[in-house]
């Protein structure tokens, strides 16, 4: 394979084409939920009923990701990357024609859905790519600006979506991917490589094991996310647990029965790649936690306008961006010591939740900035290196299962992130209150201080996180896979 590889201006167009589908997924992760309010006046809809305009993408991203990603290995990066972009295109485009020709904020829903669908193989496919067109010591560069150009959409959606919802309309924020999408698939048209691997292309595909991890997964973050919206002894929190467990539970029991599994769970025998995994998931589950009450925080405690606090934000994507390039080139030259870079990261990162752990309503915004570029340049040092690793612990076969297993390891514990770090604020304000001496802060600034508890007791916890994950690096093995 290494004789077939692309090289000069090929590979460069190739990188460009990958680097869209970063660019677009992560894009699209953080565009919308600024344009929800007008989206909810357009429609005459209440603040619970807008937010399944956000809901339902991330649902479907989350069943959908480990069967991509065999689907990647079966059908070949081409097939994947085009139909990925051309799907997410028809859905951008109907999100933002068809509900106000219709009048139906359903069919917005349902434009997500198929949104959602292009969304998922896009971001399977951007690091399969890279590491299937870059491997060996080549393959953390191409990590590296997977990493950049997430970084540049998570940075720039806020602030591209504000824009457009206040000088255009909501349905800009759907229409501007139309284009970058269709300068993608003429590119990847003329310059992906048709790598089809050999074999018998869908038969055998695991159908069932298809369904019920897509049931499965959609339900555990369904619960996780909507049990204290709905109650968490409400009906369909209920029943959505009751699907968790069968459908994950069938699933595991069937991955290790059946011939072709969506996932080969003999990966993890290894105790390097699961401790790998799990460093990634942990940092992760934080980070969401922290993008999810940063917002709340600055616009609550410190009270800063909305689109001031999405400045301020955009420090932690920008420390990423920077560090993520940096990493992957000096990954190679780190080689037998890469975990020490991995440390790095964490020890930096680890700092910036213990600045974030003394929060008040007086404390400086060069401090919140100070944690927040932290944070991002240790993730940054961190993001590369450990992606880099799981993927060339697995060989080039399944590299569409192993890349929708670290997409599922970056997403659903941000997703999860979110409603743990929500109860942490919830019991930080109620051992504040306990034991704050209230009676001692003058009347004006209860509020403030009783809150500002609240978020110091979450990123404490982040403290803590970061110190079990720093241990784990210590575990940390440079594994190679077998050549096929």
């Amino acid at each position: 394979m290494q004789d077939n590889l692309p090289s000069g201006k090929n590979l460069i167009l190739i990188l460009i084409a990958a680097s869209f589908a970063s660019f677009m997924s992560s894009l699209d992760g953080t565009i919308v939920n600024i344009a929800l309010p007008s989206i909810a006046e357009a429609f005459d809809l209440t603040t619970s009923s807008v937010a399944w305009v956000s809901t339902i993408y991330f649902l479907v991203i989350a069943g959908s990701l480990l069967i991509v990603g065999k689907l990647t290995d079966l059908l070949g990066l081409k097939k994947i990357f085009l139909v990925g972009f051309s799907v997410f295109v028809i859905g951008s485009f109907s999100c933002g024609f068809f509900p106000d020709l219709l009048g139906s904020f359903e069919i917005l829903l349902v434009a997500r859905i198929i949104q959602a669908l292009g969304g998922v193989l896009m971001m399977v496919v951007a690091p399969a790519m890279l590491s299937t067109f870059m491997p060996g010591d080549r393959r953390a560069k191409g990590m590296s600006l997977v990493i950049l150009f997430a970084g540049i959409g998570m940075a720039l959606g806020p602030t591209l979506g504000g824009f457009l919802t206040e000088y255009l309309s909501w349905h800009w924020i759907f229409f501007i991917n139309v284009p970058v999408g269709i300068i993608a698939i003429i590119i990847g048209l003329f310059v992906i490589p048709g790598n089809k691997p050999d074999g018998d292309s869908l038969k055998g595909f695991d159908i069932p094991g298809a369904i019920l991890v897509f049931v499965g997964l959609a339900a555990l973050l369904f619960v996780i996310s909507e049990g204290f919206t709905f109650g968490w002894s409400s009906l369909p929190i209920i029943i959505s647990i009751i699907l968790t467990i069968f459908g994950l539970g069938g699933f595991v029991w069937r991955e290790l029965h059946y011939e072709k599994p969506l996932i080969d769970f003999g990966l993890f025998k290894s105790k390097s790649f699961v401790i790998l995994n799990i460093i990634l998931a942990l940092l992760y589950f934080t980070f969401g936690g922290a993008n999810y009450l940063l917002p709340f925080y600055l616009e609550y405690v410190q009270d800063i306008s909305t689109g001031n606090a999405g400045l301020i934000l955009t420090a932690l994507s920008f420390g990423m961006m920077i560090t993520g390039v940096i990493s992957g080139l000096i990954y190679a030259k780190l080689v037998g010591k890469i975990k020490y870079l991995v440390m790095g990261g964490v020890v930096l990162i680890g700092i910036g939740y213990f600045l974030l752990s003394h929060l008040s309503p007086v404390t400086g915004l060069g401090v919140i900035i100070t944690a927040l570029t932290l944070i991002g340049l240790g993730l940054g040092l961190t993001s590369t290196p450990l992606t880099t690793l799981i993927m060339g612990a697995v060989s080039a076969s399944k590299q569409g299962m192993i890349s929708s297993i670290t997409g599922l390891e970056r997403f659903a514990p941000m997703t999860i992130g979110v409603a743990v770090y929500n109860m942490f604020l919830i019991i930080g304000v109620v051992i504040g209150v306990k034991h704050s001496g209230i009676t001692e802060i003058p009347a004006s600034n209860i509020a403030k201080e009783i809150l500002s508890l609240g978020f110091d007791m979450a990123f404490v916890i982040s403290v803590v996180l970061a110190i079990v994950t720093l241990i784990l690096c210590f575990f940390i093995k440079e594994e190679k896979a077998p050549l096929e």
